[in-house]
């Protein structure tokens, strides 16, 4: 069985860990049994967000590297559509695998299903139901064109439900809930940033701001800067991980913007790296949807600064406030994080559990893609989640003539 996932930035490098170490321990005694590809489209290309996530998570290395690199989203998807067609052609994978919501998602959706090759989509039903988003035009698209998706909690699954995708719907827990887990010792034993920084546990709070909405929109940009300025202090820097998108906007855009001393910017760091600041933080501000999950995962209160998550279960569980880029809001989401007792003694795991499941998705992902292509009857379901034991065939995809 060849198993073919592609990947291509940051939250998929950690996305696909946890399934890389379950079919190494599912093969141990039969190598030959799961032959697993991974294409790296590029789309991540700068070391920082790329070559040290591979490092750490000890990804083994890319078996293609298409190399694509950053650009408008339709000359980016265009392009990684091409190649990853020319990659599907050669490799002749049994099924794929896409992950969340990037142009490499929809792309390596689009060239499997176009050359009726099955594939599947991990992190699928979520929904921010804001379609100004080039994420969510992605989820959306990946979900409608995949034959199987995976779906990482269950209100996922409602959403698959009300577009009548259920059919295709499998509920497998949230993979990157297994990566937490796993990384988050392995954080507090190697990463040596706290250090590095001189940074008192419990005593900053972590920022990030990549979203297209904060950063195209200049405006809101203006206005994030302007607030971290505001609120940075000798009590609470804030460190900020900058994007090398983000960082561009403001070199081309806002030149002459500073940031005070205690708004303290740095260059993007690691998974373990930022698995510990979260773990040590007072608290996050970020517009990032897998940022939203590692800080609830970790017990670290999070201000979201959109005015929607596809991560709602976030909010439901008490660790995540959404503000958009209001100033008040933010304010009293701080003031409210701020009056929790410290050092923290709060967590969020029996929610996180309810929603996210236990650790374990990785192991029911991979049931679920062996269920598929092998049926009932070469499957054990023992451990296979009750939405795995009646899946549909492949969608069928005859070719039509004249289509192009």
């Amino acid at each position: 069985m060849k198993i073919l996932s592609i990947v291509g930035a940051r939250p998929q490098f950690i996305k696909i860990a946890p399934l890389v170490r379950a079919i190494k321990k599912r093969t141990q005694s039969s190598p030959s049994l799961i032959k697993h590809v991974i294409v790296h489209t590029g789309q991540h290309y700068d070391p920082q967000m790329s070559d040290v996530f591979f490092s750490e998570l000890e990804l083994p290395q890319a078996d293609y590297g298409l190399g694509v690199g950053s650009g408008p989203h339709g000359r980016q998807t265009g392009l990684m559509l091409s190649m990853t067609e020319r990659v599907l052609l050669e490799a002749v994978p049994d099924i794929v695998v896409v992950y969340g919501d990037t142009n490499s998602t929809v792309a390596g959706a689009l060239a499997s299903a176009k050359l009726n090759i099955p594939v599947a989509h991990l992190e699928a039903g979520l929904r921010s139901f804001n379609r100004h988003m080039p994420e969510e035009i992605n989820r959306i698209v990946a979900d409608h064109v995949c034959d199987l998706l995976l779906a990482p909690t269950p209100t996922a699954m409602k959403n698959l439900k009300m577009e009548a995708l259920s059919p295709r719907s499998v509920f497998t827990g949230d993979i990157m809930y297994d990566a937490v887990l796993f990384y988050r010792e392995l954080a507090k034993q190697r990463s040596q940033i706290g250090e590095r920084l001189a940074l008192k546990p419990h005593r900053y709070a972590i920022v990030t701001v990549h979203r297209a909405e904060n950063t195209d929109d200049l405006n809101n940009l203006k206005t994030l800067l302007s607030i971290f300025n505001e609120i940075a202090s000798p009590d609470l820097p804030l460190i900020f991980p900058i994007h090398p998108r983000t960082s561009q906007r403001i070199h081309d855009e806002l030149s002459d913007w500073q940031p005070q001393p205690h708004l303290r910017l740095i260059e993007p760091v690691g998974y373990l790296d930022m698995l510990w600041l979260l773990d040590h933080a007072e608290m996050a501000l970020t517009d990032s949807g897998g940022l939203q999950k590692e800080a609830f995962f970790l017990g670290c209160p999070c201000i979201t600064l959109r005015e929607e998550t596809e991560w709602i279960e976030t909010v439901q569980g008490g660790g995540n406030i959404l503000t958009g880029t209001d100033r008040r809001k933010i304010r009293a989401a701080m003031t409210r994080w701020q009056a929790l007792p410290k050092p923290r003694d709060h967590n969020f795991s029996d929610a996180a559990t309810a929603s996210f499941g236990h650790g374990d998705a990785a192991e029911h992902v991979l049931d679920a893609l062996i269920h598929f292509l092998e049926g009932n009857d070469n499957t054990s379901t023992d451990t296979l989640p009750h939405d795995v034991m009646h899946l549909p065939p492949p969608l069928s995809r005859k070719r039509e003539s004249g289509c192009g």
